[in-house]
């Protein structure tokens, strides 16, 4: 082979190379190698999971020592998993002040001249990102996604050094932390610790002019759909075209100039309305070409056309009363704590809980990743979206300022999905306080969530700590049926229960749902485990006991027509709290067709007497 020939071919082979890592050839190589952000998803993109280079810093000083500017540390770590599972290759669970991350990037030739995005899924808690020596951006929040602008730092063609500093400080209580355990070990319903890098990490190329965001909002009162996109750069010049596909059929489309705060109205003839038991959904395709008619910019993306809104004391889905079987989700797992070790396993978490009677679950103390989202709108699943908001002290001001930043990017990322119908910013406020600071955090979190996001209710306290509040919620593990009857009767129009009722600075119930957002929590424990072991109340002895008090439970709360939905505690165990319809490892410890025929007994359908 000629020099000529060999210079070609290696050129070619670079070429195809490049392409691969592009385009995702490589996908099966790579762990959580699924496009992570399917509901706002380009072509071109780049994954980084994989093994990465780290070093724990527990005195901090790792910045005096120069490790902003590593080429490589002496551990290994397999990203996205953080170091305390099993699945990172690390499995270190005492706590973590400060772990550094490093590997080699390289941006393909083929996207010069465009904005190069890092991407981070999410990173608890502090983070910090360097590229070649260089700080590039922070970053504050433990389960919000985020993205920085390398472009300036980056030749593409070449490779550059990516240094992430990641600080946690768990124990100071001003950061959210969920379920994480504060202590060295787990216990009770608190479990290991999830610190740094913990979803995928990715890169893509965007035009200068592309697509920031978009918030398209179904309007099934009116046949339409409402979009408002936002650009990175306004130009005069360039169009969006939106276009609304059922199959290969596009049934609306429309084009504006691209400018931030134009909106732009599809109407949609005889639309079909997503529902848990109909969960359709329509693809959407935004392009966006500049003044000579050229591409510069393709997101996919879909809707589903539904509605949800609160009224007269019920929570109503497409314009008719809907009564929520919720169950609680932890989002934990055996051997990837906070992530799951694979797409799958989040469409069997969705699966195996319609499997047992419930159309949806509350999403406890854990910001969940956009891929379980997009199973819960395939296949029609009801989701609560909450913070982790456990572990910081409500009545901080540092704490709310906090809470708030990482709450709106919670909020923007996640709105267009269909099945999120309620938000839950905040877990359990028990320790609460007439300071002032936990009122005013409560109302700017309801004010901020509606401006954000009209089109859904907020519960702003589960668990009755409510200040301003679009559904009324009350945990109670009560087992005998009577008193539960008793405690979920009202009297006098008003709810006869509360979980705080001698804080006289919270709320007074004016009329909204009212919903049994806990209950149940009933613990089946091998003997050999009960020593070691968590759940609410006495463990029971045999399955025709369990069967029975969870019957007479859902039974009495079917006797309290002033209930319009309940979640059960919980889908699966989680390490030492044993109280789950499945095993930590997701094997069934009863007969799921017993145990949905039970919690079917109140249909989703509610009649109202009129």
């Amino acid at each position: 082979m000629n020099t000529r020939k060999s210079h070609r071919y290696l050129s070619t082979l670079l070429f195809i190379l490049t392409l691969a890592v592009s385009f995702h050839v490589f996908a099966d190589e790579l762990p959580r190698a699924e496009y992570p952000r399917p509901q706002f998803q380009r072509q071109e993109w780049q994954n980084l999971n994989g093994t990465w280079t780290y070093a724990f810093d527990f005195a901090r000083t790792g910045e005096q020592r120069g490790f902003s500017d590593s080429h490589g540390f002496d551990g290994k770590i397999t990203v996205p998993f953080c170091p305390e599972s099993k699945l990172s290759g690390v499995q270190h669970t005492d706590f973590i002040n400060t772990i550094w991350y490093q590997r080699e990037i390289t941006v393909p030739q083929a996207w010069d001249g465009r904005n190069i995005l890092l991407h981070f899924g999410a990173s608890d808690y502090a983070t910090s990102i360097y590229i070649n020596g260089k700080l590039v951006d922070r970053h504050f929040g433990g389960g919000a996604s985020f993205a920085v602008d390398i472009t300036r730092f980056v030749t593409s063609g070449q490779s550059s050094r990516l240094v992430v500093r990641v600080d946690d400080n768990l124990r100071d209580s001003h950061q959210p932390a969920g379920k994480q355990s504060e202590r060295f070990e787990s216990y009770g319903c608190m479990y290991t610790r999830t610190t740094g890098i913990w979803q995928t990490v990715w890169m893509e190329p965007v035009s200068r002019q592309g697509l920031k965001t978009v918030f398209a909002q179904p309007d099934i009162d009116q046949k339409q759909v409402v979009i408002r996109p936002e650009f990175y750069s306004e130009d005069g010049g360039a169009t969006l075209t939106v276009e609304m596909f059922d199959g290969k059929k596009v049934v609306a489309a429309q084009s504006a100039r691209t400018y931030n705060g134009c909106t732009m109205v599809l109407p949609v003839k005889s639309p079909k309305l997503w529902s848990p038991e109909s969960p359709f959904l329509y693809d959407l395709r935004y392009t966006v070409k500049d003044a000579s008619g050229k591409v510069i910019d393709q997101v996919s993306s879909y809707i589903g056309m539904r509605k949800v809104h609160v009224s007269g004391g019920y929570f109503y889905l497409n314009n008719e009363p809907y009564f929520q079987r919720l169950v609680l989700d932890q989002g934990f797992y055996p051997d990837g704590i906070w992530t799951a070790p694979s797409d799958e396993a989040l469409r069997h978490d969705i699966e195996m809980s319609k499997a047992v009677g419930f159309n949806g679950a509350r999403l406890h103390q854990k910001v969940f990743e956009e891929r379980y989202y997009y199973w819960a709108d395939k296949l029609g699943y009801l989701c609560w979206g909450e913070q982790a908001s456990w572990g910081m002290d409500v009545n901080s001001d540092l704490s709310a300022r906090n809470f708030l930043s990482e709450w709106v990017e919670i909020l923007m990322r996640d709105r267009n999905h269909p099945s999120i119908v309620t938000w839950t910013p905040f877990n359990e406020t028990w320790g609460c306080s007439d300071s002032g600071t936990y009122a005013r955090m409560m109302k700017d979190v309801y004010d901020i969530t509606r401006a954000i996001d009209p089109t859904r209710p907020v519960n702003d306290a589960s668990g009755d700590g409510h200040v301003k509040t679009d559904i009324w919620t009350v945990h109670d593990y009560e087992r005998d049926h009577n008193r539960l009857v008793e405690n979920h009767t009202f009297r006098d129009g008003k709810p006869h229960y509360r979980n705080q009722p001698d804080k006289h600075f919270l709320a007074e119930y004016d009329g909204q749902p009212y919903m049994l957002d806990e209950f149940g929590g009933l613990p089946w424990i091998p003997a050999e485990h009960r020593a070691n072991s968590w759940g609410y109340g006495s463990n029971i002895d045999t399955l025709d006991d369990f069967y029975s008090i969870l019957e007479k439970e859902v039974d009495a709360i079917k006797a309290c027509p002033n209930i319009v939905g309940f979640c059960y505690t919980q889908i699966t165990d989680v390490e030492q709290e044993k109280n789950g319809i499945y095993f930590y490892d997701r094997r069934p410890k009863f007969d799921n067709a017993r145990i949905k025929a039970i919690f079917e007994k109140i249909p989703a359908k509610i009649i109202i007497d009129k």
